[in-house]
């Protein structure tokens, strides 16, 4: 106990890996290391199917996804189905989606000469009555060879799991071999971290005739996988036409930006604009620079946009979490220690659980300390239960 809080340190290579019994199957799993895998998860409270952590030791094919015209939720299920699990579902099979609201900010703490970053994942998924759904958090270590070891952290419901999925004696397992893809938020072993944050208005679409196709996750799997500074991540992103989720079969039109920071300093907002909102936005636009771009929320801040509805200067998309989060980092002085930038995102928190009419809900309050290659995270808004994350595999 420290401060009257519990600290959950988790991946530490001295630790024995203890995996999650389960009689679940996967039935479209026949490979011997993708079902050891697959059967490793372990629950990090025990039994109340709420957060999750896995090693995902298995190759999960980043230059054919790359390759594969990824361009909605629907062509990546193609894709997991295709390449990483070992049978094609029948039917339907099983569905994968995608959405974020958000508040993210990054800020040096010059006390420790450390780069924090923070970031609070809100959604709130519900079911066909209006009833919340309480989901699982899945935390995935990478290795790939050749590529950075990084932890990135995954809203389960996207790929149709609700909490306690694991043992429910129901669920089929095998949509975990889509995990690498499904990320909202991630850091790698050189202190670049990377989170995607929910827009409204029409969803980016880039048709650059000497670029391949990228997807939104997709694109922040290359990021883990081989950025190591903001401006890396910028060069890599400009190499792919950006293809945001418009898919009717999953009922998605939407937009994202970047919210990215590394352990040098840098930080940047990364969106796709333009002026004219009947269009599909498509010009990148790196914002950095400015204290003002040391934080986003769910509205555009390109100046390109900021006189559309879904601007900085009309839209009302987490407009109140963005005022504060800008008052709380001035007050600072734009220096921020990991006890403050939690103590901030717990600010601009969504909920109670008790508060049906609420569009947000957070799931997750993270801190990214850039420098150390640590997140500290809570769930649910528990304050006083923390867990700690390092990128060791």
């Amino acid at each position: 106990m420290r401060d009257n809080k519990l600290i959950m340190t988790m991946s530490s290579a001295s630790e024995k890996y203890s995996a999650t019994s389960t009689q679940n199957k996967a039935l479209l799993i026949t490979d011997e290391g993708k079902r050891d895998m697959i059967y490793s998860l372990r629950d990090l409270e025990g039994n109340k199917g709420r957060i999750y952590e896995v090693r995902y030791s298995q190759d999960y094919k980043l230059d054919e996804a790359l390759n594969f015209d990824i361009d909605c939720t629907a062509r990546l299920k193609a894709f997991v189905a295709s390449h990483l699990c070992d049978k094609l579902p029948s039917g339907a099979g099983a569905s994968i989606s995608y959405d974020a609201d958000c508040s993210a900010f990054a800020c040096p703490d010059l006390t420790t000469g450390d780069c924090v970053m923070g970031r609070n994942f809100d959604f709130n998924h519900r079911d066909e009555l209006g009833e919340r759904i309480m989901i699982p958090l899945i935390v995935v270590h990478t290795a790939p060879e050749g590529g950075k070891k990084s932890v990135s952290f995954v809203d389960g419901q996207f790929i149709g799991y609700k909490s306690g999925f694991y043992t429910d004696g129901i669920s089929d397992l095998s949509m975990l071999m889509a995990l690498p893809y499904m990320l909202l938020d991630g850091i790698n072993e050189d202190g670049f971290a990377v989170s995607v944050l929910k827009l409204d208005g029409k969803p980016t679409i880039q048709r650059y005739a000497d670029r391949k196709k990228i997807f939104t996750t997709v694109a922040m799997r290359l990021l883990l996988d081989r950025a190591s500074t903001v401006d890396e991540a910028i060069e890599l992103l400009q190499q792919y036409n950006m293809y945001m989720d418009d898919d009717p079969t999953n009922g998605v039109d939407a937009n994202y930006h970047f919210f990215m920071a590394d352990a040098k300093g840098n930080y940047a907002i990364v969106e796709y604009a333009d002026s004219d909102i009947n269009n599909n936005p498509s010009k990148m636009e790196v914002l950095r620079g400015r204290d003002v771009w040391r934080f986003a929320t769910n509205f555009y801040v390109s100046p390109t946009m900021a006189d559309t509805p879904y601007g900085v200067n009309h839209s009302e998309h987490g407009k109140d979490r963005y005022v504060r989060l800008g008052d709380k980092l001035s007050e600072a002085g734009f220096n921020v220690s990991t006890k403050m930038a939690m103590e901030m995102l717990r600010e601009v928190a969504q909920g109670p659980d008790g508060d049906q009419s609420s569009t947000g809900f957070t799931q997750w309050s993270e801190v990214f300390n850039l420098t150390k290659k640590e997140v500290t995270m809570s769930i649910l808004r528990e304050w006083n239960r923390q867990f700690v994350f390092r990128i060791e595999m």
